[in-house]
């Protein structure tokens, strides 16, 4: 079982994109229960997802009209939530760099 950091970030972006709220708690949840071993074994369950550096891999939300970033641990079982986002708003952020902030 995975250890997914960052809850708090979770209701941030919940509650400021409440139409990608139901999508992002099931991948949450989802993730919680995941076993993944390395981006292979996530790829296989998860085929739109994409891995950028720093062991970052970002998910298409909601048919693609959203951007997950998350960097992933898989030797310790932990992620964390970098960045959420409109697929716009992903143009304009560096997925590789970018660390979570809130107005």
């Amino acid at each position: 079982m995975a250890n997914v950091l960052s809850t708090r970030t979770l209701n941030y972006y919940i509650q400021k994109y409440p139409e990608a709220g139901e999508a992002l708690r099931k991948l949450y949840k989802e993730l919680e229960k995941s076993e993944f071993n390395n981006f292979n074994e996530l790829k296989a369950v998860y085929g739109n997802a994409s891995v950028v550096g720093d062991s970052r891999v970002i998910f298409n939300v909601v048919g693609n009209r959203y951007r997950l970033i998350i960097r992933v641990n898989f030797q310790f079982k932990r992620m964390m939530i970098k960045w959420f986002g409109t697929h716009e708003e992903y143009n304009s952020v560096d997925a590789a760099t970018i660390e979570y902030i809130h107005e």
